[in-house]
């Protein structure tokens, strides 16, 4: 889910998908619907209009579920942490079970995060 990015995490995780780093091959998929997933990966600061949004959207994810904060500004808002329509981090709407740092993280970064989830 982008919270409010700037699109770069949306691309790396993109390209952990694609061909060449293939998440798929460890278990990981990535689904249309919150309540066909099982993990939740939330990109960017929190902005004020998403807030309620991305508490909806963890709702909608069946129990056991996990949150993985992926890049910098999930982490901590980043560069935009204080900004005006920035609400805050992905930690201060939902919990956080996982963290893959960067700006943005790199694919194999994402794609190690992920087996790690999978155990594959």
């Amino acid at each position: 889910m982008d919270a409010g990015s700037c699109n770069g995490c949306e691309i790396e995780i993109g390209s952990a998908f694609g061909p060449v780093y293939d998440a798929e091959r460890y278990g990981a998929r990535l689904v249309a619907s919150p309540r066909h997933a099982d993990a939740l990966l939330v990109t960017g600061p929190v902005t004020r209009n998403m807030a309620v949004p991305l508490l909806r959207t963890f709702e909608a994810v069946s129990e056991p579920r996990i949150v993985v904060a992926v890049g910098d500004c999930a982490i901590d808002a980043g560069e935009f942490a204080g900004g005006h329509g920035v609400h805050g981090p992905v930690a201060d709407v939902v919990p956080v079970d996982l963290r893959i740092p960067g700006c943005p993280p790199e694919p194999d970064a994402i794609v190690a995060a992920l087996r790690g989830l999978t155990g594959r």
